[in-house]
C-alpha cells in the first residue's frame, strides 16, 4: 500500500512530441546561409581569376595577328575557369586561395602550375603561350616539307620549272612532225580501221541478236496459239 501511495504521488511524465514544422525552418534557414556562402566563395573565385586576366592582357597583347589559338575567357559555373585556350584553363584549389594551372591531354588532365602568387601564375602562362606558339610554328614547318614543291630550294624550284617548261615545248614541237610525218600516218589511220571495224561488228552482232530475239518471240507466240486453236477445236467436237 506505501508503494502505491509513492506511485501516486510522483507527478506525471509528459512525453514532448518533435515539430516537424519547426525542422523544416530551421533546415530552410541553414540551407540558405550555406547558399550565401557558396555564392560569396564563388563570387571571390571569380574575382580573383579576373585578377589574373587582367595580369596576362600584355601578354596576350603581343601574341600576332594571324594566330587564333588564345582565347581568353573566364567560364561561370560550379567551379569558375579561366581558358587560355581550348586545352589550357586555371581554376581555383579548394582553400579558394591557390591557382591550378590545367591542360587537359591524350593521358587526362596534367598540373602545369600551382600558385598562390598572380606573377607567378602569369609566368607560368607566358611560358605555356610561347611552347604552344612554337608548335604551331612546327607544325606549319611539318607541312611546308610534306610538300616536295616548296621543301626544295629556290634554285631547285627554278630549275624543276625550267625542265618542265623545257619538257612541254619538246611534246609541242615533236606533236607537228609526227602528224606530217608519212611513217606515222598509216599508225593513225590504222588504228582508226580497227577501232571502227569492231564498231561496226558489234552493232551487227547487237542487231542480229535483237532480230534473232524478235523471231524466237513470233514463234512462241505461233506455237501458242497453234496449241490453243487445237485445243478449241478438240473442245467443241467432243460436245458436238
Amino acid at each position: 500500500m506505501d508503494e502505491n501511495k509513492r506511485d501516486d504521488n510522483r507527478p506525471d511524465l509528459q512525453v514532448v512530441t518533435p515539430s516537424l514544422k519547426a525542422a523544416i525552418r530551421n533546415a530552410r534557414i541553414e540551407q540558405a546561409e550555406q547558399s550565401s556562402v557558396v555564392a560569396e566563395l564563388r563570387g571571390a573565385e571569380f574575382a580573383r581569376l579576373e585578377m589574373l586576366r587582367d595580369s596576362l592582357e600584355p601578354v596576350l597583347a603581343q601574341v600576332p595577328e594571324d594566330v587564333d589559338l588564345f582565347d581568353t575567357g573566364i567560364v561561370p559555373g560550379d567551379r569558375p575557369r579561366l581558358f587560355i585556350d581550348m586545352i589550357g584553363y586555371i581554376e581555383m584549389g579548394p582553400d579558394r586561395r591557390l591557382y591550378r594551372f590545367i591542360q587537359d591531354t591524350r593521358h587526362g588532365r596534367v598540373t602545369m602550375a600551382e600558385s598562390e602568387r598572380v606573377d607567378t601564375m602569369v609566368d607560368a602562362c607566358t611560358q605555356y603561350i610561347a611552347r604552344r606558339l612554337v608548335e604551331r610554328e612546327m607544325a606549319l614547318a611539318s607541312d611546308t616539307l610534306a610538300n616536295p614543291l616548296f621543301a626544295a630550294p629556290a634554285e631547285a624550284q627554278s630549275s624543276v620549272r625550267v625542265r618542265r617548261a623545257a619538257a612541254s615545248a619538246a611534246a609541242a614541237s615533236v606533236a607537228p612532225a609526227d602528224a606530217a610525218a608519212p611513217a606515222g600516218a598509216p599508225v593513225v589511220e590504222r588504228s582508226r580501221f580497227k577501232s571502227g571495224f569492231l564498231n561496226t561488228v558489234m552493232f551487227l552482232v547487237e542487231f542480229l541478236g535483237g532480230v534473232a530475239l524478235l523471231v524466237l518471240l513470233a514463234g512462241a507466240a505461233y506455237f501458242a496459239w497453234t496449241v490453243v486453236e487445237n485445243w478449241w477445236i478438240a473442245s467443241q467436237s467432243r460436245l458436238n
